[in-house]
């Protein structure tokens, strides 16, 4: 006989069996226990979570001559056939193939007949969201009016696709998705029938890949017997899965809390080098850090979802700082979502990991400090302050005195200003033209143009946005200063942009790249020269270029940005 997979061999066939789902299994068995049974159910839930299993074991209590307590014998002719599939009143469909009418119409007209060698004839519809909105309708008729001893059992993973109509005809059920202990409990009992030795902490990183899915585990079970020679070890099981130790995990999140870019990056690349799969690195850390803020709270080991409580754990949780764990998985989730649209995961990776351990981070630490006393911190925050509302009252001044504070000013944000450099030349000669029809016209093509570029110019362009642009020119900003970086180096980039929107608009436009950060600074920075040029006489030049007519540039200033925000001072 040849091999069979686990999960088929190891089928739950008592309701005692099904791991993780006590409440739908104790309600299904008093209601047979009672009498009380319905003629529709509907079984909803995650992939793995005991769904069809539970519909069959349903079926062979209805029908099984000798049950009790709603649990099947197992033995009678009855219960082993339909555990082999060959009852004919027991039928099984698959509505991913057999989704149209005429099928559910079918259906419809064999239930008329009575059952031949059971009490009940039962209908198992597995995936019933996939039928088609004429099969649920031909279906909903018969709900409405079913024949006598005839059951309909809907199992599906996506509830919310099933008309109302259908889920109010009938008594629904959700799986819920497996805890770890569960899974880990099930899969202890099949190996130690199997005779097979294991390491705990094996079995623990398998109910971790599985994500609630009893199927999947033992899924992946499978394959770690395989791979194993007898013994199922952690590493081994690592390395099937894609998952990272936890000993990985709490060196990177130590390298976050204590702001080492050096030792984070180079955790990062020694993990990526090792196969891992970058998702899962993004899924392992969130679900990490979360471990970290229950347990300590808690200090209860039972409610964590993957993690070991070892000595390192126990310390990781008691020192790491809540705001900064809060932080690690909001950086995370972001990039999590970032990574699904790009090609480039390593990338986004990096980027996390530079913005996690950056001292900035702890921007807040002086506003949560001051309650506590910390006069010192208080005193440098108020002093930052107090620059800050200088420098404010100076730009409005007209920037006549902005070099005073300006050396204390670029002191405080040494970082954000050397990574990137605007060209402010270039920005300024495509404002002076800039227009709205010019920028509507490029925002409506922007989307096309980037499916236009090949894959790795179309991650640095992902997160692009255009915000200014003239006939010859345009302005761009990106999140990342390293994409700006990377944008504005990449000639052949610069190329294709410019091949593409000569083809769409007729001309090519020169591309100027800006942080998302510094668009607001920079365009402030141009209203503000133009302000100043209005109130010098016409041949007054400026340091970059000669300053147009005073009539043009008021025109222009208001075409851009509007009669609101251009004031004119004789």
């Amino acid at each position: 006989m040849s091999y069979q997979a686990l999960y088929r061999v190891w089928r739950p066939q008592r309701f005692e069996d099904v791991a993780g789902q006590e409440a739908v299994t104790k309600t299904l068995r008093n209601a047979l226990s009672q009498g009380n049974t319905s003629h529709a159910y509907l079984f909803s839930g995650p992939r793995g979570t005991g769904k069809t299993s539970a519909a069959k074991i349903f079926a062979k209590a209805m029908n099984c001559p000798h049950s009790e307590n709603g649990e099947p014998c197992n033995e009678c002719d009855i219960c082993e056939s339909i555990t082999l599939g060959n009852l004919n009143d027991v039928i099984e469909i698959d509505a991913a193939s057999n989704n149209g009418v005429e099928e559910i119409r079918d259906i419809r007209e064999k239930a008329n007949y009575a059952p031949t060698q059971a009490e009940y004839k039962v209908y198992i519809i597995d995936e019933v969201h996939m039928l088609s909105i004429g099969a649920f309708n031909a279906l909903l008729k018969t709900l409405e009016e079913p024949p006598a001893n005839v059951v309909f059992i809907l199992a599906t993973t996506e509830p919310h696709k099933i008309p109302l109509t259908i889920i109010s005809r009938t008594q629904r059920f959700d799986f819920r998705r497996i805890s770890p202990q569960d899974i880990i409990r099930r899969m202890t009992y099949i190996l130690n029938e199997k005779e097979v030795d294991y390491e705990e902490d094996a079995l623990l990183a398998i109910a971790k890949a599985a994500e609630g899915g009893m199927r999947d585990a033992l899924s992946i079970l499978d394959q770690a017997l395989s791979f194993s020679n007898g013994l199922i070890t952690l590493e081994e099981t690592l390395r099937i899965t894609g998952s990272i130790t936890q000993e990985l995990l709490s060196d990177y999140v130590s390298a976050a809390l204590v702001n080492d870019t050096e030792k984070g990056l180079a955790l990062l690349h020694a993990i990526l080098q090792e196969g891992k799969d970058a998702n899962r690195l993004v899924d392992d850390t969130i679900m990490f850090c979360r471990d970290i803020l229950i347990y300590s709270k808690t200090q209860e080991e039972t409610v964590l979802k993957m993690s070991k409580v070892d000595e390192q754990f126990k310390q990781l949780s008691a020192e790491a700082d809540p705001e900064k764990i809060y932080e690690i998985i909001r950086v995370m989730n972001q990039t999590h979502q970032e990574m699904r649209l790009s090609s480039h995961a390593e990338v986004y990776l990096e980027v996390a990991t530079v913005r996690l351990t950056q001292p900035v981070m702890s921007k807040a630490a002086p506003v949560v400090s001051e309650g506590k006393g910390d006069g010192q911190e208080l005193s440098i925050m108020k002093d930052k302050m107090q620059q800050m509302q200088k420098m404010i009252e100076q730009m409005q001044q007209g920037g006549q005195n902005q070099s005073a504070p300006k050396p204390a000013a670029q002191s405080r944000k040494p970082k954000k200003q050397q990574t990137f450099k605007v060209n402010k030349t270039q920005v300024f000669r495509i404002l002076e033209k800039a227009t709205k029809e010019d920028l509507v016209k490029l925002k409506d093509v922007w989307p096309d143009l980037i499916d236009y570029l090949p894959a790795g110019q179309k991650a640095i362009m992902k997160t692009s946005k255009p915000v200014a642009a003239s006939p010859n020119g345009l302005v761009v900003t990106f999140d990342y200063d390293i994409l700006c970086e990377r944008a504005q180096n990449d000639s052949f980039l610069l190329d294709s942009i410019g091949d593409y929107l000569e083809k769409v608009i007729g001309h090519r436009a020169e591309l100027c790249t800006v942080p998302s950060e510094q668009w607001l600074t920079v365009r402030q920075s141009f209203i503000q020269r133009m302000k100043n040029s209005t109130e010098e006489s016409e041949d007054v030049s400026t340091e970059e270029e000669s300053a147009p007519e005073e009539d043009k540039l008021v025109s222009e200033a208001i075409g851009l940005f509007g009669k609101e925000i251009v004031q004119i001072k004789e």
